[in-house]
């Protein structure tokens, strides 16, 4: 070798990369037969897989250890040394996307430039979507502020235990209340007050989903409207879920909304167990309750897109789990040699998802009929 060459080995030993600070890495997430880390540059909004030990190597420059520093930890945990062409192509793959500190954020092609602005939201009279706050990171600091305490055990603990007992309550009375619900669609006023009210909690359950992503060091990327004519639903964006510190912390996310929409009902509860009401104002309520609770429970089917797919996507540690899902089970009903290439984690989490899924909507199911028979019967 020459002394050149020598040296420019040396010096590139001796580099210290560092990603740039807007540049999160996910946890190990099933993909099919493999494992990934998903990678995404905020700046841009770009993002990507790369397998374990590009993960390794990626996620150790932090700009204090040295190539030569992370080399030597990466052998002694794969028991192989990268060579300087192989760390030249990850410094280009890295420097190429913008993602290592004083590299330009760009997107993952130069064809497709990243725009000066973000583009505004197409808008039509059957469908669309509207910016309800210009910043809606600082809309949610500015919530969690005021409501983030409700989060703390000591608070959360006994709201919890009153959900529980109040859906024991909805359950043990489902026949008295789904005559009430009956009721409540030949009565329009009473009828557009409970709908007006479900719809706010809508709006409650997508901000609660927010207020809970930035207690944990999320990002809210936008708060808006969105509309599906004669649909039109409040979203909530939380721009870094999958990044956030821990599994536990992404589950409690998710699960926020289902949470908000049944704490919403224990005013409403306290009203209809308690309150001297008429018999018509006492109905309505006893209907409010149940639809509130359908709505909230149907939440957490575990189905894309609802928040119950999202929770058990972390409960598996797996990205795209219904498509990942659906391949696997193919396989196995053909009988397929490459079912026996996945992993045992991948085929415990695609057969656990694939009957929980068939079990939970056969449950849908035998309770929608069972709801139906009672409403013909009485």
């Amino acid at each position: 070798m020459s002394a050149t060459a020598q040296g420019a080995a040396e010096a590139l030993a001796e580099y210290r990369p560092a990603l740039r600070p807007r540049v999160l890495l996910s946890d190990a997430l099933l993909h099919g037969a493999a494992t990934v880390h998903l990678i995404k540059d905020t700046d841009s909004g770009s993002s990507f897989r790369v397998g374990p030990k590009e993960h390794f190597l990626i996620a150790r420059m932090d700009g204090e250890r040295s190539l030569r520093e992370i080399g030597e930890e990466y052998a002694e945990e794969y028991g192989r040394r990268l060579d300087g062409a192989r760390w030249q192509q990850i410094l280009r793959m890295l420097g190429t996307r913008g993602l290592l500190a004083g590299a330009d954020a760009r997107a993952p092609a130069e064809s497709a430039p990243r725009p000066a602005e973000p583009a505004e939201p197409r808008r039509g009279v059957l469908r669309g979507s509207i910016r309800l706050v210009a910043d809606a990171d600082a809309t949610t600091a500015r919530l969690h502020r005021v409501t983030g305490f409700l989060l703390a055990p000591g608070w959360l603990a006994p709201l919890l235990v009153l959900v529980l007992a109040m859906e024991v309550v909805v359950a043990l009375r489902a026949d008295e209340l789904l005559i009430n619900a009956k009721e409540l669609f030949t009565n329009p006023v009473l009828l557009t007050g409970a709908a007006t009210l479900l719809w706010f909690s809508t709006a409650l359950h997508e901000l609660a989903h927010g207020v809970v992503a930035r207690h944990y060091g999320g990002t809210v990327a936008e708060i808006g409207l969105r509309w599906r004519l004669p649909v039109v639903i409040m979203y909530c964006t939380v721009d870094n879920y999958l990044y956030l510190g821990s599994r536990w912390q992404r589950i409690h996310t998710a699960l926020a909304g289902a949470v908000m929409n049944l704490l919403f009902l224990l005013p409403f509860c306290a009203l209809w167990l308690f309150a001297p009401l008429d018999a018509a104002t006492h109905g309505a309520l006893g209907a409010l309750l149940l639809l509130g609770s359908a709505q909230a429970l149907a939440m957490l089917v575990p189905l894309p897109p609802l928040d119950g797919y999202r929770i058990v996507s972390q409960l598996c540690g797996a990205t795209e789990l219904a498509a990942s899902a659906g391949t696997y089970l193919r396989l196995v009903a053909r009988r397929d040699p490459a079912a026996a290439d996945y992993p045992r984690r991948a085929r415990t989490a695609y057969l656990a998802y694939g009957l929980g899924s068939v079990f939970v909507l056969v449950l849908i199911l035998a309770a929608v009929v069972a709801g139906a028979h009672h409403l013909l019967t009485v």
